[in-house]
């Protein structure tokens, strides 16, 4: 994890430590909508069963396609900051 003097020091990333309570906040946001589209789809039903039951599939698939999302857009940052360090050691070595 990180310190407090981290957040006033530029030696360290907080990013990192950080991305995977983004993430998790990201999939609680996705099934939050999913649970609302959800409902909503199951009280179309009752007016129009067609329409009803695509908006439940359509539900489904955005909460499975928003959290894959959320996935890769959180390892794609952290992908990022590895290939910074990565560099940084290259770097090192050849400064010897």
């Amino acid at each position: 994890m990180f310190s407090f003097n981290d957040l006033f020091q530029w030696e360290r990333f907080i990013t990192p430590s950080i991305i995977k309570l983004f993430y998790w906040l990201a999939v609680a946001i996705t099934l939050l909508f999913g649970v609302c589209g959800i409902v909503s789809a199951v009280g179309m039903m009752g007016a129009t069963p067609f329409f009803g039951i695509v908006t439940l599939i359509a539900c489904l698939l955005g909460v499975v396609v928003g959290i894959l999302f959320a996935r890769i857009a959180a390892e794609f940052v952290l992908i990022v900051f590895r290939i910074n360090e990565h560099l940084g050691a290259i770097r090192n070595r050849g400064e010897m």
